[in-house]
């Protein structure tokens, strides 16, 4: 898999780009995505992601994070992954996802990761436009974000026993 991550936001992040690797083969690993399918993570401040908001979605200000699909690919099956493809790029402002990371009660790093996953799943063809799809998409979110964490841990962790 192909993830290439560029920090145009001018910040020097808790977050290494490593992780953020890590936590997109994770995402598409655990959605049967096909290992060299191509995506692109860009981190952008305010003002670049105000313009590509306005452009993109006709809304002013700042957002949090914004999906670019390319190939229009979905979740596989462990028996049918997805063809080859470009998955898209998910632009995300950490200045924005450092003010949600205060108010949500946790750091700017664990909210990248949670924009991330989110973008990802729009790539993958998620929205949460109506309460069932608002449930699967936000389910499937913390469901992944929890799984990624575990096996973090379990690789920091070798020989200090686990749950």
């Amino acid at each position: 898999m192909s993830v290439e991550i560029n920090n145009e936001s001018g910040l020097e992040l808790e977050l290494d780009e490593a992780s953020l690797q890590r936590l997109a083969a994770f995402v598409l690993d655990a959605l049967h995505v096909h290992p060299q399918t191509e995506l692109g993570v860009s981190l952008v401040d305010e003002a670049a992601i105000e313009q590509l908001h306005l452009q993109w979605m006709d809304e002013p200000g700042p957002t949090d994070v914004l999906s670019f699909p390319m190939d229009e690919l979905r979740p596989g099956r462990p028996d049918a992954p997805t063809p080859v493809g470009l998955l898209g790029d998910v632009v995300i402002c950490p200045q924005v996802a450092e003010v949600q990371a205060e108010a949500a009660g946790h750091d700017t790093a664990t909210e990248i990761r949670v924009l991330l996953t989110h973008g990802m799943l729009h790539l993958l063809g998620f929205d949460h436009a109506t309460p069932d799809e608002e449930a699967e998409m936000f389910g499937l979110q913390r469901d992944l974000l929890l799984g990624f964490a575990a096996q973090e841990r379990g690789h920091r962790g070798h020989g200090r026993g686990g749950r």
